[in-house]
């Protein structure tokens, strides 16, 4: 199992000074700068990806974009006192690219440092393993035993997965893929033997490939934050905030169970002595 990566210290007073200020189970009105930065147009427009189960879903004969980034976004709408507007992604890397254009206000990613230079990271809310799905008849028993020469690990183009895996692992090659769907296909048609994600996504996957596998092991654990576009520091200390409310209230447990997520969990709260946002691996 390697070893999950250290936060990474930025300053983030403003975040302190509210955490410090108390915890009430429901945020305080953001004050006019936080409101008119976290919701420029007047309307929250929260991003959820949907190819990812543990973020979001969409109907395949609707469209309607349900799931725990949903859930969340609605409810900080709510205590911003703003409506809401759900806007679905398919692609990741294309989700996190919009966010340089200003095309939504709100996201859930999982935390890396390479979206720093893009994302406002909150802390973390929701925690899944990260793990491989193997191919039938693969003799790989372990995350240590698929970093071999000769092994092509599937993933997604922009997923968190794909970024950690490009910088950590020594021998074995990751094959990228234009989304989810398609980086599972490649185990299906061969063209690959690993396929890397959350340890929920593979377990239901692994249910419709007859003798493919999800190791017992991981290689890392999946933090997922709220996000933001990167210059919006007043709005993400309101987002903190509410993100710390969030899980002691239970409304992120409940996001989760609403949901029937397995093997997801919420994050434990942020350290006051360590008020990073987005820690992780």
């Amino acid at each position: 199992m390697k070893k999950i990566e250290l936060l990474l210290a930025v300053p983030f007073t403003a975040l302190a000074v509210l955490l410090a200020s108390g915890c009430a189970s429901t945020p305080p009105a953001p004050t006019p700068a936080a409101k008119a930065e976290l919701a420029p147009t007047g309307t929250l427009r929260v991003a959820v990806f949907t190819g990812n189960p543990v973020l979001g879903a969409a109907d395949k004969t609707s469209g309607e974009v349900s799931g725990t980034t949903a859930a969340m976004g609605r409810a900080l709408a709510q205590a911003a006192g703003v409506p809401a507007k759900i806007i679905g992604y398919s692609a990741i890397a294309k989700m996190v690219d919009d966010a340089k254009t200003g095309a939504w206000d709100v996201a859930v990613v999982a935390f890396d440092p390479a979206r720093r230079n893009v994302l406002e990271f909150a802390p973390p809310h929701i925690v899944v393993d990260l793990t491989y799905l193997v191919a039938p008849g693969s003799t790989i028993r372990s995350v240590p035993e698929a970093d071999q020469p000769g092994v092509s690990i599937a993933a997604a183009k922009g997923a968190a997965t794909t970024l950690f895996l490009q910088r950590t692992l020594k021998a074995a090659q990751v094959v990228q893929a234009d989304n989810e769907p398609a980086a599972f296909g490649l185990i299906k048609d061969g063209k690959a033997q690993v396929y890397a994600q959350n340890r929920y996504m593979l377990l239901g996957l692994a249910d419709g490939l007859p003798g493919s596998r999800v190791l017992e092991d991981r290689f890392s654990a999946a933090e997922m934050c709220l996000v933001l576009p990167k210059g919006r520091g007043a709005a993400l200390a309101y987002v903190s905030e509410f993100v710390e409310q969030s899980k002691q209230s239970g409304t992120v447990q409940r996001a989760i169970d609403e949901s029937k997520l397995r093997g997801v969990t919420v994050a434990p709260a942020a350290a006051k002595e360590n008020l990073t946002p987005g820690g992780g691996y």
